[in-house]
């Protein structure tokens, strides 16, 4: 499985940004998929979590409410539709398989891409 992250930016605080993930592989449509992000200087956490089907998804506190995770099967991509943007959340964001929904911690997760910078200016 390789993954490709796009559509991070620079935007200003209050706006919107869509992340897409594009998937190569025989069996990602049957594994769990998910957004992680890190900060300069800090740890790569949790953003949000997809089932295989779409119909389990899971959010960290720090987005849950201005963040929508969803995935496309038929077009290999996975999104991340954030609204409110404020400068905390200024990151690399990447993109995640084969693990849970629910998975919070980076080693359940198999397959990664490269990041993409969102930066959030105020």
């Amino acid at each position: 499985v390789q993954l490709q992250a796009s559509g991070g930016g620079s935007v200003q605080a209050g706006d919107s940004l869509r992340l897409t993930c594009a998937i190569v592989g025989p069996t990602w449509r049957t594994v769990g998929m998910a957004w992680f992000r890190q900060a300069p200087g800090k740890e790569r956490t949790f953003v949000a979590g997809i089932s295989w089907n779409g119909q389990n998804t899971h959010y960290s506190d720090s987005v849950k409410g201005r963040v929508t995770i969803s995935r496309d099967n038929a077009k290999n991509e996975m999104y991340l539709q954030m609204s409110d943007l404020n400068p905390a959340d200024t990151a690399d964001y990447y993109c995640a398989a084969g693990g849970s929904s629910y998975d919070t911690a980076l080693s359940r997760w198999s397959y990664w891409g490269q990041g993409t910078l969102v930066t959030v200016s105020s």
